[in-house]
């Protein structure tokens, strides 16, 4: 509480306070501090790419094709609450993986635990787990989570192994009734071919897609309107 209490004893000494007052708007200070460090914990614990990838700076103005109305209803988060999944495809520089991350920021600030990572990553974590005994310890830390968000999935075909290793997170998440967030520049229908084995294939992305919101975003690429030097251009040519 010293880091506000300076502030606080002026306001009393100058008669904007009473004395119950003072305490009550001291132990908000404190609560608000608190909640704000659990939340940067909780960012960091969540290993997004960008800290600043949320919802309030994704520019839906450079992409007026994209789904807004779907995706700021998604915001509101229920299909996290029931434990349902959201799958974000689409062409390169969409914004995808930025979206998926906003989703993830505003779980955080709801008091969620999230874990943002590449399935390539994922997937040789969990071969790693394999080679050294620790696979059950390594798939708890992907399965504890609210909200798994999985950027770049179905990228390439899968092998055995990691169709597997699949198989079990998609299943002890589901089991669990945790949700997750997918993004993919394949539509869902295309990634049964990815799976060597159509059993597996057919009981993963039965849990995964039938359980899912789907949000197709096209249009052009975000990104070249976030390169260096990108808002000067701008500037000179208006000017110009």
């Amino acid at each position: 509480m010293l880091d506000t209490l300076d502030a606080r004893l002026a306001q009393a000494r100058g008669g904007d306070l009473g004395h119950l007052d003072f305490l009550q708007v001291l132990c908000d200070d404190e609560i608000t501090r608190r909640e704000q460090q659990a939340i940067a914990r909780r960012i960091r614990r969540a290993t997004f790419e960008s800290a600043q990838a949320t919802l309030e700076s994704f520019d839906f103005a450079a992409a007026p094709k994209l789904p807004a109305a779907q995706i700021r209803d998604l915001a509101g988060l229920r299909w996290l609450a029931a434990g349902e999944s959201m799958i974000a495809y689409g062409p390169v520089g969409v914004g995808k993986t930025h979206v998926a991350q906003a989703m993830g920021h505003l779980a955080i600030r709801r008091g969620a635990e999230v874990r943002f990572t590449k399935t390539s990553r994922l997937l040789a974590d969990l071969a790693g787990g394999h080679a050294d005994r620790s696979f059950d310890k390594r798939l708890g830390d992907y399965v504890r989570p609210a909200l798994l968000i999985l950027d770049d999935f179905a990228m390439r075909e899968f092998t055995p192994a990691q169709a597997d290793d699949l198989y079990e997170l998609v299943s002890e998440r589901t089991a669990r009734g945790a949700a997750m967030a997918l993004t993919s520049n394949r539509q869902p229908s295309d990634w049964y071919p990815l799976f060597p084995n159509p059993v597996v294939a057919e009981s993963l992305l039965d849990r995964l897609i039938n359980n899912s919101h789907q949000v197709f975003m096209n249009g052009p690429s975000y990104r070249p309107n976030r390169r260096p030097g990108r808002s000067a251009d701008t500037t000179e040519t208006k000017s110009e």
